[in-house]
């Protein structure tokens, strides 16, 4: 007689998906397809200048992906305005980071595609933190 395992793969899948890690990387990566999509439509299919396409891409992407992080990846109550707000502060450093990442990469003759994935792991990595210890933090009421 064989056991199922699909009750213990099912188990290790919602273990994994209760730890606020793995939703911030799954919802990181249809994040980044979506910023990815629409940053080949306006430098590619429309012909828009990387200087201008690759910002606008990113922040065109901020409700999709503060919606995403905020409800699935950190199951955040808290208010929308002051994580919205940290939010937004973060989204600057990171579109100044991404447009800077994107052109040295193109500067030095990579496509730019490499330079917006190197953009992505470095901003992932810190956003995760500021993420769960700031933007989306459980903050303490006082009495």
């Amino acid at each position: 007689m064989h056991a199922d395992p699909r009750p213990e793969r099912r188990s290790l899948l919602v273990r994994l998906w209760s730890t606020s890690a793995a939703r911030f990387l799954v919802v990181g990566g249809f994040s980044f397809l979506f910023d990815i999509g629409l940053l080949w439509l306006l430098h590619e299919a429309f012909g828009i200048p990387l200087a201008i396409s690759t910002p606008t891409a990113f922040l065109l992407s901020f409700v999709v992906t503060y919606t995403l992080q905020r409800t699935v990846a950190f199951r955040s109550s808290e208010a929308v305005a002051p994580s919205a707000l940290r939010y937004t502060i973060l989204v600057a450093v990171n579109t100044v980071a991404t447009t800077l990442i994107v052109a040295a990469a193109d500067a030095i003759g990579l496509p730019w595609a490499i330079g917006k994935v190197a953009a992505v792991v470095a901003t992932t990595v810190w956003n995760y933190f500021l993420y769960r210890y700031w933007v989306f933090a459980k903050r303490e009421v006082d009495d």
